[in-house]
């Protein structure tokens, strides 16, 4: 018989702390910052046993989408992620209207992970790889040059990334005189957006107005602009991405995005003269509703077209994989309803011959949601990071290696959960939105809203 001491000693090698069967949802709190490299919308998911559960809401997307999930999660098992995912997935949309859901499915995967003491990806059905590969989007400040773009996408391939992006649109050539036709006096009204951003002091109602009229003319999908490239124009956007090649060579993959608001006609032109760049793939050159436009795209140039940052759910990608119009999809976890969901949208686009990449611009919250979902998915192409040139993006965690990018790659973690072990507040909290004050303040407010939720009469 085992004393009691070896009994002691055997329980200090037991999780004790939680009881999956038992484990009920609590609360649900937030925390806002920014320069990672987005507005990150970090949530906590609490428990009646301790366990804190990690989520975001995709970077500039209001937490009221995942606020009004609350009630409808509270006193529910967490490790019940595919019925809770059923039954909020209708307060979803697409673009960052799906981003409370797929914070919140995150957040719960995380629980069960570390109820049962499994990394996601197992829970999933297991991986496919044991380290995820990079793709680094990269920006450079001051007049558009392509040397320097080469430069600085050469320093990436010196750090290790073995896959590279960068915009290539008309926002290189706005100031070019004869590169760009469009209705007089719209350059100037898109400046007053940009002047004022998406956030600009609204303190009179025509503040507001003015605001709203910026927001219209952003919104208006690319072919109803009236903009278009002139030869000059496109001219000058080919000179670009020459002599970006010419810096870091041909070998390497090279994916081009931020094409601008600009009417189909002119994708495909730009298209042509693009071909001979070999490269990865041209993304969201129209809005990813038009599948007649995608399939007019795919067909008419010899580049990978890619899209698919903005669609919600599975559903919302079979159009376009039906009916041929990309060779690439490029979800993000934090839109497309989660990290099951994304690997069910993966494993669609397996079945029609197509790659995915996936889009991250998030904390290391969303970026590790992406790396467990891609780990079990087949046909994953490579994973973007944004946040390369932020010092303290791996401080805002514990538990994962740092930095958590080594040379172009991240190793799957084996830890529970998403493998972070906790959140560091101090660090969250030099980091706050100035316009979102609050450390995970209470948010019972949202604890008794009540809808009557079925989706049918």
């Amino acid at each position: 018989m085992p004393n009691q001491d070896n009994f002691e000693q055997v329980l200090d090698h037991v999780n004790t702390h939680s009881k999956p069967s038992d484990l009920k949802i609590t609360d649900m709190r937030f925390a806002d910052i920014t320069g990672a490299p987005m507005h990150c919308t970090l949530m906590k998911l609490y428990t009646n046993q301790g366990l804190v559960g990690y989520g975001e809401v995709r970077d500039a997307a209001t937490k009221t989408y995942a606020l009004m999930l609350k009630r409808i999660l509270l006193g529910e098992n967490p490790c019940d992620v595919d019925r809770l995912f059923r039954r909020i997935k209708q307060f979803g949309g697409h673009a960052r209207q799906g981003g409370g859901v797929s914070g919140v499915e995150v957040a719960l995967w995380d629980l069960a992970g570390k109820a049962y003491g499994v990394p996601i990806y197992q829970m999933l059905g297991g991986k496919f790889r044991d380290r995820i590969r990079i793709y680094c989007d990269t920006d450079v400040s001051g007049k558009p040059d392509g040397t320097k773009m080469g430069q600085a996408l050469k320093r990436r391939m010196d750090m290790g990334f073995t896959f590279l992006k960068m915009d290539v649109g008309i926002g290189l050539i706005w100031d070019e005189p004869g590169a760009l036709s469009y209705p007089t006096g719209l350059k100037e009204e898109m400046q007053e957006l940009g002047r004022h951003g998406w956030r600009w002091n609204v303190k009179t109602l025509e503040d507001r107005a003015r605001r709203n009229r910026a927001y219209d003319i952003y919104n208006v999908p690319h072919p109803l602009t009236g903009i278009h490239l002139t030869e000059k124009g496109i001219d000058l956007l080919e000179q670009y991405v020459s002599d970006v090649r010419d810096v870091i060579g041909y070998q390497v993959p090279l994916a081009t995005d931020h094409f601008g608001h600009i009417a189909l006609e002119d994708c495909i032109r730009l298209g042509k003269r693009l071909e001979k760049y070999n490269l990865a793939w041209v993304e969201d050159m129209v809005p990813w509703q038009y599948t007649d436009q995608y399939v007019r795209l795919s067909q008419a140039i010899n580049i990978p077209v890619c899209t698919g940052e903005d669609i919600y759910l599975k559903e919302g990608f079979k159009p376009l994989l039906e009916a041929r119009g990309v060779s690439v999809i490029h979800p993000d976890v934090l839109t497309s309803g989660g990290i099951l969901e994304n690997k069910k949208i993966g494993d669609l686009a397996a079945e029609h011959g197509v790659a995915m990449a996936v889009h991250m611009a998030e904390s290391p919250i969303g970026c590790m949601a992406a790396v467990h979902s891609v780990a079990a998915t087949e046909n994953f192409l490579a994973l973007e990071f944004h946040s390369v040139d932020v010092p303290w993006w791996d401080d805002l965690c514990s538990g994962l290696p740092k930095p958590l990018v080594k040379n172009g790659y991240i190793e799957v973690p084996s830890t529970p959960g998403l493998g972070i072990e906790a959140l560091n507040d101090e660090v969250i909290a030099a980091h706050l939105h100035p316009d979102i004050p609050g450390l995970w303040e209470p948010t019972s407010a949202w604890d008794d809203d009540w809808s009557h939720d079925r989706a049918w009469s």
